[in-house]
């Protein structure tokens, strides 16, 4: 075993255990794919372990991988602030960040603290809103970096995490087949509201708003509740609820991006800088 681990090794391997696809990954960074596996290939002879499980079905990280993905994380971050002190320059100034709201509760707040703590002369602006009204936002020019739900309207944007949308409800919820389907959703432009009710009707099925709130908390505990049903991303399931079982014979919602999107009118070359090195953190890592 070597023990010196290739700082763009590193950033592959964590680009194919966020999209689990060395077809995604090479996408997302503009490499070939035959370069991400050399790249995978010689990081796990380094490391003299197997970092991925390879099948027809797909990619999985095996218990070395997985122990792999907080390494890489520390060994990038720590060349990041090597290389922030050498060159001198200190990030300055105002960064407007809006998140989707499904993020408030996973890596969000750890990666936001410390890029906090490695830069703290950017005044770091967060705004949490529904994907699409970080959209909005961000085309009239009053955010500086968003990191929301792909928009089939603008499908631009760099990956930072491929799901699925399911249904989810209160364990044990019965639902009649033969009455609309109670619905729980974010008020609109919400991307997941659209998607669900452009699938139901594609699908033919009835269905009937239980509640809408703007917050996420607020769907929850009507979900919790039994109220009814709502659209969520798969990895990112509240605890207290469950996804509806097959049986239920509900549509599929089908896959979901998470992307990274930059405001087209930067205001000036700091506010740029802090934004890739923002979105740099967010990449070094699975958010979920």
């Amino acid at each position: 075993m070597e023990g010196v681990f290739d700082p763009a090794q590193l950033r592959t391997f964590l680009a194919v255990a966020q999209t689990l696809s060395f077809t995604q990954a090479a996408h997302r960074l503009g490499v070939r794919q035959s370069t991400v596996s050399q790249h995978v290939r010689r990081l796990e002879e380094a490391a003299g372990r197997q970092l991925f499980s390879r099948d027809t079905h797909g990619v999985e990280l095996t218990e070395d991988g997985e122990a792999m993905l907080g390494f890489a994380r520390s060994i990038l971050e720590a060349n990041e602030r090597a290389a922030g002190w050498f060159r001198g320059t200190r990030l300055r100034g105002r960064l407007r960040f809006g998140a989707s709201e499904d993020f408030v509760v996973t890596r969000l707040p750890e990666i936001l603290k410390g890029f906090r703590r490695e830069h703290p002369e950017v005044d770091l602006e967060l705004t949490v809103e529904l994907s699409g009204t970080l959209h909005q936002q961000l085309e009239a020019g009053k955010l500086d970096l968003v990191l929301a739900k792909r928009s089939e309207e603008r499908p631009q944007g760099q990956l930072v995490w491929r799901d699925r949308l399911v249904w989810i409800g209160a364990e044990g919820l019965r639902l009649d087949p033969g009455r609309p389907l109670p619905l729980i959703v974010f008020p609109p432009p919400g991307l997941t509201r659209a998607r669900a009710l452009d699938v139901l009707e594609r699908h033919g099925r009835s269905w009937r708003i239980v509640c809408t709130s703007g917050s996420l908390n607020g769907l929850v505990a009507a979900a919790r509740a039994g109220l009814g049903v709502m659209a969520h991303t798969d990895g990112l399931i509240p605890p207290g609820l469950v996804p509806v079982p097959e049986r239920a014979g509900l549509p599929e919602l089908g896959p979901v991006d998470f992307v990274l999107l930059y405001g087209e009118r930067q205001r000036d070359t700091a506010t740029r800088a802090a934004a890739e090195r923002l979105a740099e953190a967010i990449m070094a890592g699975p958010v979920p």
